[in-house]
């Protein structure tokens, strides 16, 4: 397909900017290719000024920022919805009444470029499982392309590389996968890993609605395609949508990974994932000595339990990706494996709503202290934590988690809450972290 004359001159309305650099990426493909873009966002110009300012050089791109209108959302022949628009946008319900196709950037991709896609979801292990099987299939000498939920990628650009030889890896979150159902169409290979009670508050507490979201990696399979499952979730996903999977069926846990293969990262929940990122190797036709080779040497993913620093003798890690209590039990299990080091964890952030029993009480058994970051889901918790001070910035949380650490103990950033208000998002969180770091 050409795609110089394919977009020339269509009106696309991009709803959502943000910061993360995948919007803008989209936004100045897109331009690029000729569109004529409106860029909306509800923040404001001041706000995204960094991302205006990539896309100024463009005359065919005006913006509406710090608010949506209706008539944006009318005459256009594309609207490309980023990730987190509301189920009940009316915005978006206005463009379906006009009959214009909603696109999201990885499904449109894959209309696009007719290239095969792999496609990883799950409320955990998702971004460890999409970049393990990257480095494997790198070192099998195939052609990748990586986007999808991957910081600074634009998934939409991705099409000025992608040749019939080319083989797109996406990590896909729930919102992402909306844009496969609005398009019914799913990956040739979709990995599920897990799935949690997340992003509730987004979905009004259904979490029914949620994993319908995160089906889409499969619905639309055919019967050539494989679904891999993880088997924390298998039976979940099999006992709901049985019947209406096509597709090959592999169940993959721990007991997947050879317990002669060592990873350099650590916890059970690494090895699970590593499981899953051989069983979709495999998938693909791989030689488990090529996976073994890249998935033993493989150093882990920024943000995810991440070592960032040795300063003397404290072990800091930037867990900033960990949004949910599930994920903090994990880092804080995962670390007690490694020789029950005494953490000094610095946790807290805006509510998304969810149970939050078993952390408190693996906090009170596992950690020598605790220091909390101000937000609406740390004033839910912060009477349960009466040893714990809360405060108004990562220095401040950071200098009392340092005071507290002694030779041999870990300072370990694993919030369990969303990243909203005190950070622009969770990955600035944790660059502010590693920064903190990095400074000592």
């Amino acid at each position: 397909m050409d795609l110089g004359t394919y977009f020339k001159g269509k009106k696309i309305t991009v709803m959502g900017l943000g910061l993360l650099g995948r919007g803008v990426g989209d936004a100045r493909y897109l331009a690029g290719q000729g569109a004529h873009l409106i860029v909306t966002d509800l923040k404001t110009r001041e706000e995204l000024a960094e991302s205006v300012e990539a896309l100024s050089g463009f005359p065919n791109v005006s913006f509406v920022l710090g608010e949506h209108r209706l008539e944006d959302f009318r005459d256009r022949d594309f609207i490309l919805k980023a990730a987190g628009v509301p189920l009940n946008s009316i915005y978006i319900e206005e463009a379906r009444k006009a009959g214009i196709p909603i696109k999201m950037s990885a499904s449109w991709f894959k209309e696009l470029s007719g290239v095969p896609v792999i496609g990883v979801t799950g409320t955990r292990g998702k971004s460890t499982v999409t970049h393990m099987l990257e480095h494997i299939l790198k070192k099998a000498g195939g052609n990748i392309l990586v986007g999808g939920n991957v910081r600074g990628v634009s998934t939409l650009a991705l099409l000025d590389e992608a040749t019939k030889e080319h083989t797109a890896l996406f990590e896909l979150d729930s919102w992402q996968l909306q844009g496969f159902g609005e398009d019914h169409m799913s990956p040739e290979l979709s990995v599920f890993t897990t799935f949690y009670p997340d992003h509730l508050s987004y979905y009004a507490g259904d979490i029914d609605v949620y994993l319908a979201d995160k089906a889409n990696i499969f619905l639309y399979q055919k019967p050539d395609d494989t679904l891999i499952l993880g088997e924390q979730m298998a039976l979940t996903v099999i006992d709901k949508y049985e019947s209406a999977i096509a597709s090959k069926i592999v169940v993959a846990g721990e007991k997947t990974l050879p317990d002669d293969w060592y990873l350099l990262i650590p916890g059970a929940h690494n090895r699970y994932d590593a499981a899953l990122a051989l069983a979709a190797a495999r998938a693909v036709g791989v030689d488990d000595a090529v996976s073994k080779e890249a998935l033993e040497s493989f150093l882990g993913v920024p943000g995810r339990l991440e070592l960032v620093g040795l300063t003397d003798g404290i072990t800091f890690y930037n867990d900033s990706n960990s949004t949910t209590p599930e994920a903090t039990i994990v880092a804080l299990h995962s670390l007690a494996e490694e020789g029950g080091a005494r953490i000094n964890l610095i946790m807290g952030g805006h509510d998304k709503g969810l149970e939050m029993k078993n952390l408190i009480e693996l906090i009170g058994e596992s950690t020598k202290h605790v220091s909390l970051l101000a937000g609406t889901g740390t004033d839910r918790v912060k009477e349960l934590l009466p040893d714990a001070t809360v405060f108004n910035s990562l220095e401040e949380a950071f200098a009392d988690a340092l005071a507290h650490a002694e030779t041999g103990d870990t300072v370990l950033l694993s919030p369990a809450f969303a990243s909203f208000g005190m950070f622009k998002n969770e990955y600035d969180r944790g660059d502010q972290f590693t920064a903190l770091v990095k400074g000592l």
